[in-house]
């Protein structure tokens, strides 16, 4: 069973960092793609990247291109969200969620209802 549950939130000033992570306690996330979404009360869920599990293909929202990168760390079960330059409007839940893709032949999607598998979320808030 794959659960992930995401880390590293909280307060940062506006053109801070933050490091998220998003860990798998269940079963390896070897053959998974994951993405990162985020929301805000009375919003939908956005999209920020997503990564398939060979690094084939990544993904990233236009409004976080050049600031944020994915990166996962196979042998510690756990994908990353460096965040540089942060914004008050990047103030948000940010959520992990998973899709199995054993060949590894995804695209990395950008739809929340590709992924069936998502973590609690953790809460980051940018300061102005």
């Amino acid at each position: 069973q794959v659960q992930p549950v995401e880390s590293g939130g909280g307060l940062v000033q506006a053109g801070g960092s933050l490091r998220l992570s998003c860990a798998n306690s269940g079963r390896t996330f070897s053959r998974y793609t994951v993405a990162w979404f985020r929301q805000t009360p009375g919003k939908e869920r956005e999209f920020v990247a997503s990564i398939n599990w060979n690094w084939r293909s990544m993904n990233y929202a236009d409004s976080v291109k050049g600031r944020f990168t994915i990166a996962r760390d196979t042998a510690k079960n756990t994908v990353y969200l460096q965040m540089d330059g942060l914004q008050p409007e990047d103030t948000a839940v940010y959520y992990c969620a998973a899709k199995s893709d054993p060949l590894g032949l995804g695209s990395a999607p950008q739809q929340s209802h590709e992924y069936n598998i998502w973590g609690p979320g953790t809460q980051v808030t940018v300061s102005s």
